[in-house]
């Protein structure tokens, strides 16, 4: 299981309703987006942090490993921001260019942020059902529980591949890791496809129809946990328009 995947299992905040949660992710998220970057990401970004951290209950490491490499996305997207190409020398640093690029990881971070409050609150499996309700066709649902679920069977099986080559001496050279790895990749994608003809079978011998039926664990949602929502996002707007600079 992936970190991030055990956090939403794990965390403090599992039982509430995934709608609670969508609400405070989703309106964060829409004022990182509407309200300006500085100090409105800032805050927004600031507000979701310490809710992960603090009431929902992520581990600040589970929380690291889940930001690392979004975060390397946001740093390279900046970098071409700071320099200029062109001229004499070729390649110059740009310093008209570092607000924008200030603007561009503040607005990310605080995205990202927000994004990681719902993902790391709530498991797919207590979305997918609830999405059919909200009218979403089921053939879509179906096809994200499935991407979802070979998304850890390709992690099993290069798991696999990748520990019976170690066992092998296959990554004692460059040379031999290299091999290894082009036989890694024909390895898994063959395993893939043996994966999917089994579960397209087992599918079809329990009478697949294009949809599974689930039983979901009800849970209702609380009016006090709303009513905090919309008051801490009106409070995020506030002190934005009061702390934004005239």
């Amino acid at each position: 299981m992936l970190p991030l995947d055990a956090a939403a299992y794990t965390n403090r905040w599992r039982p509430r309703h995934p709608g609670e949660k969508a609400l405070l992710s989703l309106g964060l998220l829409v004022l990182t987006l509407v309200l300006p970057t500085w100090p409105g990401a800032a805050i927004t970004g600031g507000v979701a942090l310490v809710l992960v951290l603090g009431p929902a209950g992520l581990p600040p490491r589970a929380l690291w490993r889940a930001v690392r490499v979004p975060l390397g996305f946001v740093v390279t997207g900046m970098l071409p921001l700071l320099v200029a190409v062109g001229g004499d020398p070729w390649l110059r640093w740009e310093p008209a260019g570092l607000p924008q690029a200030a603007q561009l990881a503040g607005r990310a971070t605080a995205a990202l942020l927000c994004l990681l409050l719902f993902a790391a609150t709530t498991p797919l499996a207590d979305l997918l059902p609830r999405l059919n309700r909200l009218g979403v066709p089921p053939a879509v649902t179906e096809v994200a529980a499935l991407t979802y679920r070979f998304l850890f069977l390709l992690l099993e099986s290069l798991r696999a591949v990748r520990d019976a080559q170690a066992g092998r001496l296959g990554f004692r050279t460059w040379r031999t890791s290299y091999r290894s790895l082009s036989g890694q990749g024909a390895a898994v994608f063959v395993r893939a496809f043996d994966r999917a003809r089994r579960l397209e079978q087992g599918l079809a011998s329990r009478g697949y129809t294009g949809s599974l039926r689930v039983q979901v664990a009800a849970r209702e949602l609380s009016p006090a946990f709303v009513a905090a929502t919309c008051l801490l996002l009106a409070a995020v707007v506030a002190a934005t328009l009061l702390l934004a600079p005239r």
